[in-house]
């Protein structure tokens, strides 16, 4: 298997995917992608939840591609279409899942030991399970943060306050996600955040590397 380095990763501006906010906004994924790294963006998830299983796979190997070795991609969801991708010969990092994917011990036997996992958790109790599991997962995205439309399944809103307690008892590396922007991002990072997912704030800007270029030095402000 292609490897991946689980335990260093730059989770600090995670771009999310959206293709339909990305084709509205004028783009192709590969474009966005390509000019939102070299802005700033530090990793890439690809997410697909309408797609088919071929034209996920067509997408993570366009974006695999082009996407710079110190950028890691993550696969939504779909452990398949990350086997099939590596199997392809591409340099895929690892994948994320949700509270109602295949559970996280399966997908560590799949994907294998040099992965890395993604887990989303938005409460103490999912924390807890998370953290029994330390050889399993690499980091949690917690969230959503805000309503966010992005994700019909999502969790009830957070807010900042909750996800700081939530960030403060995770042993895990902790990513915000959920209707994240650009306001969000010093106080996430003084709450103790690894990093922010955003989506509509790159897959829906005009200028895809201007808005990850705006982001990363709002990030980096914060000490």
């Amino acid at each position: 298997m292609s490897g991946a380095v689980s335990t260093s990763l730059d989770l600090s501006l995670y771009l999310v995917t959206d293709s339909a906010q990305a084709a509205k906004a004028g783009h192709t994924l590969v474009d966005l992608v390509t000019r939102a790294v070299a802005g700033g963006v530090t990793a890439v998830q690809v997410r697909e939840k309408d797609a088919s299983a071929r034209e996920f796979l067509d997408t993570v190997l366009g974006i695999a591609d082009v996407l710079p070795d110190y950028v890691p991609l993550l696969v939504n969801d779909r452990v398949d279409v990350y086997l099939a991708a590596v199997n392809a010969g591409r340099r895929v990092t690892g994948v994320h899942v949700g509270q109602s994917d295949l559970p996280v011990g399966r997908v560590r036997e799949l994907v294998g030991a040099e992965a890395a996992i993604g887990l989303s958790a938005s409460t103490d109790e999912q924390l807890r399970a998370a953290a029994s599991h330390p050889a399993l997962i690499t980091y949690v995205g917690i969230g959503a943060l805000h309503a966010t439309a992005t994700k019909h399944d999502a969790p009830p809103e957070l807010g900042h306050t909750e996800f700081a307690r939530l960030v403060s008892v995770s042993v895990l590396p902790a990513v915000a996600i959920g209707g994240v922007s650009r306001s969000d991002l010093t106080t996430l990072r003084q709450s103790g955040a690894a990093g922010a997912a955003v989506v509509s704030a790159i897959c829906s800007a005009p200028d895809p590397g201007l808005a990850a270029r705006e982001l990363r030095a709002v990030w980096g402000e914060t000490s």
